[in-house]
């Protein structure tokens, strides 16, 4: 078919072909680096963390802190550049307020063995959900599943494969490639959370700020929009990638309240789609 082009347009052609599959190579052999970001640790390895077994060998390294009066366990999936010592804050603030709260490393961050991978982190988090039905005998009605940026790709899939009370997704993407491409251009990609939203059958809450300039918006707008129903969301004015939790304030507690109280009566007929917690 080049043949019988003019010469300058089947230089065009070559050049963007070029360019396509340079960009194909690059996504398939090189997307985990750039998804993934893991630095030195900044914990020691040792308590209060702890290590539990991987499927096929190798450990996840985990930080758990119980609240005997909550009712329910956060399953954290943190993001692409931090780790388990990075989140204490975090985790410490939703302690305070009514949860208890089990974090994990991916592969390849802090002290879990491995490389990262979507793969890896799907293996990562089913294996602390496990660990939490074998070792503390929590129901799986009674887990939240909560994925924040990347980490909403295990989060989203941990949904749709095993049972939880709930699924909290915060700065999340509607799939790894579309936050740099926008439209997927590539016929494979990674964490597709879009295409898997709609098989969540579990309450949803989304949080997002509208300043994100990481992964912007309109990501958690399609994905609320693509949920089934239960659903909520916080939009937070003024908020960016990193400072939801802080820039909502007493709104961000608010809506993990009011998502609490919601899964705590769950009821497909009675929890409608139009509730709405907006942010400052």
């Amino acid at each position: 078919m080049l043949e019988h082009m003019p010469g300058a347009m089947r230089s065009i052609v070559r050049i963007a072909l070029g360019v396509y599959a340079s960009l194909f190579a690059f996504a398939w052999f090189f997307s985990d680096a750039v998804i993934f970001q893991p630095r030195p640790p900044s914990y020691s390895d040792g308590p209060p963390y702890r290590k539990i077994p991987a499927p096929g060998g190798g450990f996840v390294a985990i930080r758990s802190l119980w609240n005997p009066k909550a009712r329910f366990t956060i399953l954290f999936s943190h993001g692409n550049a931090e780790d388990l010592g990075d989140l204490e804050p975090s985790l410490r603030a939703y302690a305070a307020h009514g949860f208890s709260v089990v974090a994990y490393d991916y592969s390849g961050y802090g002290a879990s063995t491995g490389s990262p991978s979507e793969e890896a982190a799907y293996a990562n988090i089913l294996a602390v959900y496990e660990y939490l039905l074998r070792e503390h005998g929590l129901p799986p009605e009674r887990i939240i599943a909560f994925g924040r940026s990347v980490g909403s790709g295990p989060g989203v899939e941990l949904a749709i494969r095993k049972p939880v009370g709930g699924l909290i997704l915060e700065s999340a993407f509607t799939s790894a490639f579309r936050v740099a491409t926008i439209l997927p251009i590539l016929p494979f990609d990674r964490f597709e959370n879009i295409r898997k939203i709609s098989s969540v059958r579990c309450p949803l809450l989304f949080i997002h700020g509208r300043r994100d300039g990481i992964v912007a918006f309109r990501h958690g707008e399609t994905l609320y929009d693509r949920a089934p129903s239960p659903k909520m969301r916080l939009w937070v004015d003024g908020a960016g990638h990193n400072d939801v939790m802080r820039t909502a304030g007493e709104a961000y507690w608010k809506a993990l309240a009011e998502f609490e109280r919601c899964v705590s009566v769950y009821n497909p007929r009675t929890f409608g789609s139009q509730v709405t917690v907006q942010g400052r």
